[in-house]
């Protein structure tokens, strides 16, 4: 579905090979560019607020206020999204009990997260997801009584989960989709905990996870109003990381390759690809200082996964008590979102989830070789996967933040790229489908054996 537009060979050789043209291609992803509500969003977002509190261990029974309220409501929209599209939903929810631990969590708790699983036509249990926060708190993190609206914290990045469901489930992909709302954000990371736990239990491949967490202010604390850019959050190198790995990082590079910053660049690209007047600025740490967000939780377990969210943040709105001091304003209400803001982030994941989901598996055992060299060369394994036209090598200035050069080399898994010399550049590897989708950048992490 994704094609770059900064390689014409390979847009011949998929003209030539598929039949499909670049604007078909290009006209899905337009189309779901464009598609995302700020309206359907502002809906979405004033019936989560309306719920009064989403506090973890706020009400459970209660039809109209509290948490409970609050997760039925997201199962029933998804529900409804998945009749429109003949039931191509799982819709569920993913549970475990949290003990009180004197701190956060001042009485038992079970925390809920609600999951809805488009699940993908070839490889199902290949995933990309988009997460929101279904809970909200204010000043005190344990008062989990007093009206606490989260609107932007983070009933957008619920919403916009809710959003993608609808534009998304519309086209159907090789890979699974999840979209989900996880509980226990504010509390301690729990509902991201829980997910990731299962994932890696139950052997899930993920792709990638894009983490919403805000994604509906404009007005920064620093007086800053401004619209046309947003941040993407990526941890370096993956905590899984081995010594051996790491110490050759010394040697070979690779510092600030990890599988999440590649994935911070993909929605760097792809933003740049098909929205207008919007820019991401990927920024080099796990989240914002000294603070978390649900990403980690899957970093933690060596997955993939980046947070997306506003560049400018109004801290006057977040966990605060409504209340006016000084004339100021401190809430987290209604008042403080931009939902036409929220749309274009929305659509960011859109488009990403959409790509990747449509892209070919990546490549595997990506090796380099060309120590005392004029050339580069790179090696790697074939994954079993009909739809792989061929591979892309990529690389870029050290210094560089996206990648800025590329060769489509076709179906092979070895290529010497003549005259580029390893000493000065960073280099990595993408498979691309015949719809002109493309995988993940594959960083090398091994070296090619000699006679190999």
């Amino acid at each position: 579905m994704m094609l770059t537009k900064n390689g014409l060979f390979i847009i011949l050789l998929m003209l030539s090979v598929t039949g499909f043209s670049q604007s078909e291609i290009d006209k899905i992803l337009i189309e779901i560019s464009t598609a995302t509500s700020a309206n359907r969003i502002e809906s979405d977002v004033t019936t989560l607020v309306n719920f009064g509190t989403r506090h973890t261990l706020s009400d459970t029974i209660s039809g109209t206020r509290g948490i409970g309220a609050a997760r039925r409501w997201i199962s029933s929209s998804f529900k409804k999204v998945s009749e429109e599209c003949n039931n191509c939903l799982e819709v569920s929810y993913l549970e475990d009990v949290v003990k009180a631990d004197g701190k956060r969590i001042i009485k038992d708790v079970k925390v809920v997260n609600v999951m809805a699983i488009q699940r993908g036509t070839l490889y199902p249990n290949h995933y990309v997801i988009m997460t929101g926060d279904i809970d909200s708190r204010v000043t005190d993190p344990n008062d989990f009584t007093s009206d606490s609206p989260g609107a932007n914290d983070n009933a957008t990045g619920m919403a916009g989960a809710i959003e993608a469901s609808r534009i998304l489930s519309k086209y159907k992909f090789p890979v699974s989709i999840i979209y989900v709302g996880l509980s226990g954000e504010e509390q301690g990371l729990y509902g991201g905990k829980i997910m990731a736990k299962y994932a890696k239990e139950h052997g899930w491949n993920i792709i990638g996870v894009l983490n919403n967490d805000m994604i509906g202010n404009i007005q920064g604390i620093d007086g800053v109003i401004e619209n046309s850019t947003f941040r993407v959050f990526s941890e370096a190198i993956s905590m899984k990381t081995t010594d051996r790995e790491r110490n050759s990082m010394r040697y070979y590079g690779g510092e600030v390759d990890g599988t999440s910053r590649q994935l911070a660049r993909y929605i760097d690209k792809i933003t740049d690809a098909y929205m207008t007047n919007l820019d991401a600025i990927m920024v080099y740490r796990l989240d914002r200082f000294g603070r978390g967000g649900h990403h980690r939780p899957f970093n933690d377990e060596g997955f993939t996964g980046v947070r997306i969210m506003e560049t400018h943040e109004n801290y006057n709105r977040q966990h605060q008590d409504i209340r006016v001091e000084d004339n100021i304003d401190y809430g987290d209400v209604l008042a403080g979102v931009n939902f036409d803001y929220a749309a274009k982030l929305t659509a960011v994941n859109c488009l990403t989830l959409a790509s990747l989901a449509a892209a070919p598996l990546a490549p595997k055992n990506v090796m380099i070789a060309g120590a005392v060299q004029p050339s580069t060369r790179l090696k790697w394994d074939i994954p079993s996967d009909e739809n792989i036209i061929g591979y892309k090598i990529y690389w870029r200035d050290t210094t560089s933040p996206q990648w800025s050069y590329s060769r489509f080399v076709g179906k092979i898994n070895d290529y010497t790229l003549k005259n580029i010399v390893i000493d000065n550049f960073l280099f990595g590897v993408a498979s691309v489908s015949k719809n002109g989708a493309e995988s993940l950048i594959q960083f090398p992490r091994k070296l090619i054996p000699n006679g190999m």
